[in-house]
């Protein structure tokens, strides 16, 4: 070989010799370590089929059998624990971090433990192990929310999460809809609130409150003047442990949880879920993924998404019934980033919020062109990969422009889910090629506890929300008066598997509206089968829609508030599922309006009006304010309005011929200032 080498080369001087056998070196160590590609388990032209009674069921549902459970040990959410606890042989299972600090872990049977000894407590002071009796948990995520979460689920009971974010009179309603006697919470705060609730004798039926943080004798005091026993965490759990109780644990089709949505008009609806419900959603992801992705103990998700909402409960479902860990943030989301770098995440579920503001700080920071060339050849290079199947982190261009933002999700991340809200092409395509991880987008709602469909693995296109799950079915429904029709792929989407849940609590009324006859849940979105049989979300049956933070908007609601604003005549509120806030085009009244003005000094026509800047904020300050004595929530308020001299009418093909407002119509004539009305908010 020497001797072959050496005839070869020989008129070769060494210097050269030597980088010719470097570069062969470099070449055959690239053949021989190259990233091969994955390919996918389905046919990305064909990802769901038709059934009978025109629905679709995704290609990764074995037969006509809607899934139940992924591990025949792991039928109930007690279960999917005890699992956890086995299969990670006792380890490390919830995490949780004070400032500048390591995360520290409290063990599944040390989690497991505590549960059952708060769970005891409970029914030391009266309650009964049956899926009719309802426990509050009013806290952010912390590990203490899961262990109270548990000791509902070992002793059968129903946790009913409660949340602020929709105004206080929502935890009212809550509390006095479901009969909650007892409530969880975290900080005195809360407790202080819940007090006065009952003070007011707003909430009677609330009789104790269990607090996880420290608090003073003057709370525990004025809890005993109106009748109400307040204790610690850390009490309850030593009465448990004093008076034990083995578990009891419950029946898949039992309730395990009670999931107040966020109302769009009115009070919220109870959704009641079952643990068939929960562990069959979660078994439909581990389907998909079993040959892409799946959870060990060594896998770590991070948990800053609200667990009074399903998304992040199910996510937490799946990575328990592996003996995964979970970590929480802090409880700021400023200091999330600090968290993800700390914790190192491997699963990553997210909202399309707070992707749009990495997409948003990375463009930015790509100020030169040079930056923005760099930039976008990175994405188109990597992104040409993911096209071949290929997913990796280490690549030239990952060390060049990515490392520093996958470094700050951690530099760990394997998969990344986002749901709750649509994400836009260019952000998910950017992630896919950046990110360096599988990156899937989800669509569902409470009513079906999660999701009801998900990309498929290896399908690197955007503009659709993937194909049905396997533990539903989907169908599109003739909506006439809307011009969608099945026959032609359109429709509102209905579901019906093991995932959609039992009705509303108390509202026989509403659950009709959403479940018919024969099962199936009627979302109220409208869809569109594409040629490749995946879902794509084009409509929404009623004039209401989601922001991307995931909460749900209904504009003529919004509209009625602002109409009490004296200088308004008109109001047309838009909001985007791409944009967290809302904008507004406002006609002014022409017989209110100048002397509104002239109180601020201000004269001119009405054109000229509507063009002042100070005019326009004073208008807005009065819409607000308006929108707040009304009772808007931050997110209903408008964030930005356009004045607009000239009025709706039917001449001008704005309103229809009763007078309403042809909502699509004015997105479009609008469209230019809306743009721009968004461009000068900070989201």
């Amino acid at each position: 070989m020497l001797f072959i080498l050496n005839f070869l080369f020989s008129p070769l001087p060494t210097p050269a010799l030597i980088c010719i056998l470097t570069f062969g070196a470099a070449i055959f160590l690239w053949l021989i370590n190259r990233p091969q590609p994955v390919f996918p388990r389905i046919d990305l032209n064909n990802q769901s089929v038709g059934i009978e009674g025109g629905a679709r069921k995704g290609l990764f549902q074995k037969n006509n059998e809607l899934i139940c459970y992924y591990f025949s040990d792991a039928r109930t959410m007690y279960e999917i624990f005890q699992r956890g606890l086995a299969v990670s042989d006792n380890g490390p299972c919830l995490g949780y971090r004070k400032p500048n600090q390591p995360y520290r872990w409290l063990s599944y049977k040390q989690v497991s433990d505590r549960a059952e000894y708060l769970g005891s407590c409970l029914l030391h002071k009266g309650y009964k192990p049956s899926p009719d009796q309802f426990i509050g948990i009013f806290a952010q995520n912390r590990p203490e929310w899961i262990i109270s979460e548990l000791a509902c689920y070992t002793y059968s009971m129903v946790a009913v999460p409660l949340y602020d974010t929709l105004g206080a009179e929502a935890v009212i309603y809550i509390i006095n809809t479901a009969d909650i006697a007892t409530v969880i919470c975290d900080t005195p705060r809360k407790a202080s609130a819940l007090l006065e609730n009952v003070e007011k004798g707003l909430t009677p039926g609330l009789k104790i409150i269990i607090l996880m943080d420290p608090f003073g004798d003057d709370l525990k005091q004025r809890g005993e003047k109106i009748g109400v026993e307040i204790f610690s965490l850390f009490d309850a759990e030593n009465i448990g442990k004093e008076n034990f109780r083995k578990p009891v644990p419950p029946q898949p089709e039992d309730l395990s949880v009670i999931c107040f949505t966020s109302g769009t008009t009115g009070d919220p609806k109870g959704a009641k879920l079952t643990h068939q419900n929960i562990v069959a959603n979660a078994a439909s992801f581990l389907c998909l993924l079993e040959d892409t992705f799946h959870p060990s103990p060594e896998d770590v998700s991070i948990s800053y998404l609200p667990l009074a909402h399903m998304f992040e409960r199910t996510v937490q479902a799946v990575i328990y019934s592996c003996g995964a860990k979970v970590g929480f943030f802090q409880g700021d989301i400023r200091l999330l980033p600090d968290d993800m770098k700390t914790l190192k995440p491997t699963v990553f579920p997210t909202v399309p919020r707070l992707l749009n503001r990495i997409y948003d700080k990375v463009q930015n920071e790509a100020k030169t062109p040079l930056k923005k060339l760099l930039l976008n050849l990175a994405i188109a290079c990597k992104f040409s990969e993911v096209k071949k199947g290929i997913i990796r982190n280490d690549s030239f261009w990952d060390k060049l422009i990515f490392a520093k933002i996958q470094a700050s999700l951690g530099g760990k991340v394997r998969i990344m889910v986002t749901g709750a809200a649509p994400i836009s092409s260019p952000v998910l395509t950017f992630l896919r090629a950046a990110m360096g991880c599988l990156v899937f987008e989800a669509y569902g709602q409470t009513e079906c506890t999660a999701g009801c469909t998900f990309t498929s693995p290896g399908d690197w296109t955007s503009g659709h929300v993937g194909a049905p799950l396997s533990c539903n079915h989907v169908k599109l429904e003739d909506v006439a008066d809307m011009n969608y029709f099945s026959v032609n792929n359109e429709g509102e989407i209905c579901i019906r598997g093991t995932n959609v849940f039992k009705g509303y609590l108390k509202e026989p009324e509403k659950t009709e509206e959403a479940l018919d006859k024969d099962g199936w849940l009627h979302t109220g979105d409208i869809g569109r089968w594409l040629p490749n049989g995946t879902l794509k979300i084009i409509d929404r049956k009623k004039n209401i829609f989601k922001l991307a933070q995931g909460e749900y908007i209904a504009p003529e609601k919004i509209e009625n508030v602002y109409l009490r604003s004296g200088p308004v005549l008109q109001i047309f509120v838009h909001g985007d599922s791409l944009r967290a806030s809302l904008v507004g085009v406002m006609v002014p009244d022409p017989d209110v309006f100048p002397s509104f003005a002239a109180t601020l000094g201000i004269k001119g026509s009405l054109e000229e009006l509507c063009q002042n800047q100070v005019v326009k904020t004073a208008i807005l300050e009065d819409l607000q304010k308006t929108g707040k004595e009304g009772g808007l929530k931050s997110f209903e308020q408008v964030k930005n309005i356009f004045l607009h001299p000239e009025p709706f009418s039917t001449e001008n093909g704005l309103l229809t011929p009763t007078l309403k407002a042809k909502r699509a119509e004015l997105s479009k004539y609008f469209r230019v200032q809306i743009d721009r009305l968004y461009e000068s908010i900070q989201e």
